[in-house]
């Protein structure tokens, strides 16, 4: 997956303004308790943070 379809992804799920704060203010333990920005910039492929996301944050399947 790449950044930009994340990104995308992100918004169309949370809207631009709540998307920026997940991804800078919650901490996931799926990603080694870092911040999507952190895992993000650590290497962490954006596939396997939107899968974290998506799980704590109930996205439905159809969405996955």
């Amino acid at each position: 997956m790449r950044l930009t379809h994340f990104r995308d992804l992100m918004e169309t799920e949370f809207g631009p303004a709540r998307a920026a704060a997940v991804a800078r203010d919650h901490v996931f333990a799926q990603l080694g308790d870092r911040t999507v920005e952190q895992a993000l910039e650590f290497g962490i492929d954006p596939r396997e943070v939107w899968k974290a996301v998506c799980e704590v944050y109930d996205v439905p399947p159809a969405r996955r």
